[in-house]
């Protein structure tokens, strides 16, 4: 397959303002020019779109999730910029890519100094700032944010009113040690509960801190994050929801023909009714997590705030229950790079919309910074959706980005085919070794239309080698905005400048990888 060669200048000269062109009208809607409204954005963790009645999926039960898409417009082709929670969270609240920013690692701090958060620029537009749950900043840095409650004040609380006993039936979950105990052990596959009541869970506690937030009365506008932990494994749920589905009743999904060599060893001896009960946990948890989504949307409703609010529900990446034999997010397919994301404008008509236009996650600051009238720091490499949530626009992105360091990968999606370029040469540290010999560089490319599971790679079909060639080049558009970009060494071929940006780093060590 041809892989052409190209300079360094020209690879600069061609990404110049590329990445971060926007793709709308500059022009905010009246709305955002005379108004600031309050901003309340959910987030789940590990939420995947498939696990959703509104997705699709009726033996899901989130009718507050479903209730709040029938609100307001839902896309269906939204991706993540990371498939792993510190690096997703990150990017989507700076919007800019992972790579741009350095956080690519699961324990990457924020740079305070380089970079400026969501919030901290709603604050300067004179906002109330407020984060309740998950983060996933990695330090004690507010990054903007004027309260912030998480397991600390949980704690806190659990001191102050002790919870209930729970009593030695039923069995509960053990203390999570992933990687440590097997995987049937930190995945649940037990199908137990947290060892709470639902008004002792930390979940409960976020979702009652959230009302107590929205109904005190504030002089200034505000913008709350909302973010649970559920139904992140090993997926909590209380004691009165144990037993809300029927393991047996699940399918599990069998592996592809190329699944074999990739899947990690820590899976390789689930047995089919530890996968059942492993995904009856998962869509307990995310029962659980709707109920708590529910109590602050029935807040904001009786507070009439409402009426003056821009909502948003997220989950900060996907998560596959099964699929290419995973119990994971770290991959570039579908089921972990595709994510929820509803939006409601206050005072909007346009209720139960969807769409099918291709969104990344970075595209979330921009779109709420417009909303709010606030400034858009030239960094930022999202683009506005508001033409599309007003109805001004249909189109979304030509191609989505995605990139997962930890195993020097990177992703590019049209609406039909998706590329999915890795070095193969990087020996995994997050605990998801194949136990395999390293592959070397692979690239895969998928029709979707045809081959929704991806399990039929066509990059070594001639038919496809022009394909190949544009989406490459596209994928090499992002890493424009990569901190070392001006030092990529001259002569490399596409492949080899790619290889070359995805080659893990320390993110705090600025020495270069050799080409």
């Amino acid at each position: 397959m041809k892989n052409t060669p190209i300079s360094r200048r020209s690879f600069i000269t061609r990404l110049s303002g590329g990445a971060a062109a926007c793709l709308f009208p500059s022009k905010l809607t009246s709305y955002a020019k005379e108004n600031k409204p309050n901003v309340l954005f959910l987030i789940a963790d590990d939420h995947a779109a498939y696990v959703s009645g509104t997705y699709g999926n009726p033996n899901a039960r989130t009718p507050n999730i479903d209730k709040f898409a029938d609100s307001g417009v839902k896309f269906t082709n939204a991706f993540v910029n990371c498939p792993m929670c510190t690096a997703s969270r990150q990017s989507f609240l700076t919007g800019r890519l992972p790579h741009s920013i350095r956080v690519t690692q699961l324990r990457t701090p924020l740079n305070d100094s380089t970079t400026q958060t969501l919030a901290e620029v709603l604050k300067e537009r004179g906002y109330e700032t407020a984060a309740i749950g998950k983060m996933h900043f990695n330090s004690s840095q507010k990054h903007g944010f004027d309260l912030w409650i998480d397991h600390p004040q949980h704690r806190q609380h659990l001191q102050e009113h002790p919870p209930r006993t729970v009593p030695d039936d039923p069995e509960v979950l053990p203390p999570w040690k992933p990687f440590q105990d097997p995987a049937r052990i930190w995945l649940n596959g037990m199908y137990a509960p947290y060892g709470a009541y639902d008004e002792d869970m930390a979940g409960t506690y976020f979702a009652r801190q959230g009302e107590q937030f929205l109904r005190t009365p504030r002089e200034k506008p505000f913008f709350l994050v909302f973010s649970l932990y559920e139904p992140h494994s090993p997926f909590h749920f209380p004691i009165e929801y144990r037993n809300a589905f029927d393991p047996a009743s699940f399918d599990v999904p069998e592996p592809g023909p190329e699944d074999d060599g990739q899947i990690p060893q820590i899976f390789r001896d689930l047995t089919r009714e530890e996968k059942q009960r492993i995904t009856a946990s998962y869509y307990t948890s995310t029962m659980f997590m709707d109920k708590n989504m529910g109590l602050v949307l029935d807040a904001l409703h009786e507070t009439g705030f409402d009426e003056n609010t821009l909502v948003v529900y997220i989950g900060d990446h996907g998560y596959s229950l099964g699929h290419h034999g995973r119990f994971e997010k770290h991959t570039s397919f579908e089921e972990s790079v595709r994510a929820p994301m509803i939006w409601r404008l206050p005072r909007s008509d346009r209720k139960g919309v969807v769409s099918d236009a291709l969104v990344e996650f970075i595209d979330i600051f921009p779109t709420i910074a417009a909303s709010c009238g606030a400034r858009i720091p030239q960094e930022v490499e999202g683009q506005n959706l508001l033409p599309i949530l007003t109805g001004e626009a249909k189109e979304g992105r030509e191609t989505v980005f995605s990139e997962y360091y930890e195993n020097e990968e990177a992703m590019i999606r049209t609406q039909r085919h998706k590329l999915v370029f890795s070095t193969g040469k990087r020996l995994r540290q997050d605990g998801y070794q194949t136990g395999l010999p390293l592959p070397g560089r692979t690239v895969r490319l998928y029709d979707l239309q045809n081959d929704p599971m991806e399990q039929n790679n066509l990059a070594e079909q001639k038919d496809y080698r022009a394909l190949i060639d544009h989406l490459e080049m596209e994928m090499l558009k992002r890493f424009e905005s990569h901190p070392d970009a001006g030092h990529l060494p001259a002569g490399l071929h596409r492949r080899d400048a790619l290889e070359w940006f995805l080659t893990y780093r320390e993110e705090n060590d600025s020495a270069l990888p050799k080409p």
